[in-house]
């Protein structure tokens, strides 16, 4: 026989564990739910899942490599003496600018 503890709850908490539990044991219930979250834990690690600080990271990246193709192609058509309409080079220079800037304010 396995030794017992007392755990003392809030009385609201006992009342969700008793209206979720159908024929578990309150025991049996909480035991349950510690496993699958335990079990849950693990997939999400062996799945290669992503922390919010990674996924900005690489959205910053992205940001960064944009950036850099725009400036690439802006360059290049100029060296090339092809001179893009006004319209088409304020666009693009408009589009180069919100990057820009929408990359400086989340960093600061």
């Amino acid at each position: 026989m396995s030794e017992k503890r007392m755990l003392i709850v809030d009385a609201e908490l006992v009342k969700k564990v008793d209206d979720n539990r159908d024929d578990m044991g309150r025991s049996e219930f909480i035991n349950f739910l510690i496993e699958t979250q335990l079990q849950e834990k693990e997939e999400s690690k062996k799945q290669g899942s992503v922390t919010r600080e990674e996924f900005h990271q690489f959205q910053e990246g992205t940001k960064e490599l944009l950036r850099n193709f725009l400036e690439f192609f802006i360059s290049y058509g100029l060296e090339l003496g092809k001179q893009p309409g006004d319209n088409e080079f304020e666009q693009l220079a408009q589009k180069l600018q919100s990057l820009g800037s929408s990359s400086k304010v989340k960093s600061s």
